[in-house]
C-alpha cells in the first residue's frame, strides 16, 4: 500500500472522555463548521450589495462548499501526520484572517476568492470529530461521536439563523467579524484544554494524499458510504441555498432574518444525532442509514405538497435535516472503525463526499430555482433522497465487505 507507515491503538485501559472536554469538542465543531454556512440566508443582501442577480449570487454559497470539499480532502488528512491540537490552532489563526478578509471584500470577485478560502479553512470543525474518536472507548465511540457530530450539525444549522439574524440588523458583512471572534476564542480553548494527539502516521505529505486512492480502493464499504452520504449532502445545498430566495419572492416576502430562523427548525433534528450513534452502537448503523434516506425523500415532497405554507416547509427542514444528520453519524461509525492509525483520512473522505455533494446541490439547485422555482428545488432533493436509499439498500462491491456494512 503506497502512503505513511501506520501504527495501530488498542482501547484496552483507556478512560472515559470527561463530559467538559466532549462540550469542547462539540462546540469546536460547531463554531469551526459555521463559518461556511453564514451566507446561505444572507444571499439577497449580498445581491443587493453588488448589483448582481441570483444565479450569480448563488455562487458564493457553492464556491464556499468547494473550498470546503478542498479542505476535507487537502487539509483534514494532516490530522494523522502531525499533532491535531497543533493543526487545529495553525488552521484557526488562518480562518480568522480570511473571515476579516471576507467582512472587508470590496468588490464580487474579491468576495467569491475569500469564500474559497473561508470553505477551505472552515474544515476545521472536521478535525474534532477524529480527536473524539480517538480518545473515545470503544464502547462509547458511536454516542461521542453522535454528541460531537450534534455539536458539528448545530453549527451549520444555527449558523445560518445568526448569519440572518445579524445581517437583518447589521449588514452580512458584520456576521464575518463576529465569526473571527469566535474562532479566536475557540483557539484559545483549545490551546489551553485540549490534550495532545500525537500523529498516527508517518511519511510525507504527498504520500499521505496518495495513501487516500488506496483507501478508496481498498475498502468496498468506504465507497458505498462516500455516495450515499453525497447525495444526502446535495439535499442540503440544493435546500440552504434556495431557501432565502423562495422566502423573499412573492406571496411570502420575508427577509434573510426568517430565512435564518430555518436553521432552528434544522438544528432541532440535529440533536437526534446521538440517538442514533447509540443506535449504530446497539444494532448496526444500516437501519438508520435507510430511515434517514426516506426521511429526505418524504420532506421534500411535503414541501413540494404544500410549498407555501410555512409550517410545511418548518416541519420538511427537521425532517430532512434529521435525516441527513442521522446517515451522517451512522456513516462516520463505519468509516472511522476501518482502519484505527487513518481515521483522519477516513472522516476526511467522508466529508469531501459530503461537500462535493453539497456543492454540487447548490449548483443544482440555484439552477432549478432559476428555471423551475421551488418546484424545481424539492424535486431535485427528493431525487436526491431516493437515490440516496437505493444506494443503501444495494451492496458494497466487494462481497465480504457487504457483511460489515450491514452489522
Amino acid at each position: 500500500m503506497p502512503g505513511p507507515s501506520q501504527s495501530t491503538h488498542k482501547d484496552e485501559g483507556r478512560q472515559s472522555i470527561p463530559p467538559a472536554l466532549i462540550w469542547l469538542l462539540a462546540i469546536g465543531a460547531g463554531v469551526g463548521v459555521a463559518n461556511v454556512y453564514y451566507i446561505q440566508p444572507v444571499v439577497p443582501l449580498v445581491r443587493e450589495t453588488f448589483g448582481i442577480g441570483s444565479e450569480s449570487a448563488s455562487l458564493v454559497p457553492a464556491v464556499s462548499q468547494a473550498g470546503y470539499a478542498l479542505g476535507m480532502l487537502l487539509l483534514a488528512p494532516l490530522g494523522d501526520l502531525i499533532d491535531r491540537k497543533r493543526l487545529v490552532l495553525i488552521k484557526s489563526i488562518l480562518l480568522v484572517l480570511a473571515l476579516l478578509a471576507t467582512a472587508l471584500a470590496p468588490d464580487f470577485s474579491v468576495l467569491l476568492a475569500v469564500s474559497l478560502g473561508v470553505g477551505l479553512l472552515g474544515s476545521l470543525g472536521q478535525d474534532f470529530v477524529p480527536m473524539a474518536v480517538q480518545l473515545a472507548t470503544a464502547e462509547e465511540r458511536g454516542r461521542t461521536i453522535g454528541l460531537v457530530t450534534t455539536g458539528l450539525l448545530c453549527g451549520i444549522l444555527l449558523s445560518r439563523t445568526l448569519g440572518g439574524v445579524v445581517g437583518d440588523l447589521l449588514g452580512w458583512r458584520a456576521i464575518y467579524a463576529l465569526a473571527a471572534a469566535m474562532v479566536t476564542l475557540v483557539g484559545l480553548a483549545v490551546w489551553r484544554w485540549l490534550p495532545l494527539q500525537p500523529a498516527t502516521a508517518s511519511g510525507s505529505y504527498g504520500a499521505l494524499l496518495l495513501s487516500l486512492a488506496t483507501l478508496v480502493e481498498r475498502h468496498a464499504v468506504l465507497r458505498k458510504a462516500l455516495a450515499t452520504q453525497g447525495l444526502l449532502a446535495a439535499t442540503l445545498g440544493a435546500f440552504w441555498s434556495t431557501l432565502a430566495l423562495m422566502l423573499a419572492e412573492p406571496p411570502l416576502h420575508l427577509g434573510a432574518g426568517v430565512a435564518g430562523a430555518f436553521g432552528l427548525a434544522g438544528a432541532a433534528g440535529a440533536f437526534g444525532a446521538p440517538l442514533f450513534g447509540r443506535l449504530a452502537d446497539a444494532r448496526g448503523p444500516a437501519i438508520a442509514i435507510r430511515l434517514g434516506c426516506l426521511l429526505v425523500a418524504l420532506a421534500f415532497t411535503l414541501m413540494q405538497v404544500l410549498p407555501h405554507s410555512i409550517a410545511a416547509l418548518v416541519a420538511g427542514a427537521v425532517l430532512f435535516d434529521l435525516g441527513v444528520m442521522a446517515a451522517l453519524v451512522s456513516h462516520q461509525t463505519i468509516v472511522t472503525t476501518i482502519d484505527p492509525a487513518a481515521r483522519s483520512r477516513l472522516n476526511g473522505l467522508l466529508m469531501t463526499a459530503a461537500m462535493i455533494g453539497m456543492a454540487i446541490g447548490a449548483l443544482a439547485g440555484g439552477w432549478a430555482w432559476s428555471r423551475y422555482g421551488w418546484t424545481g428545488v424539492c424535486l431535485t432533493g427528493a431525487a436526491c433522497g431516493l437515490a440516496a436509499l437505493l444506494r443503501s439498500l444495494l451492496p458494497p462491491s466487494i462481497p465480504f465487505a457487504a457483511k460489515e456494512f450491514a452489522r
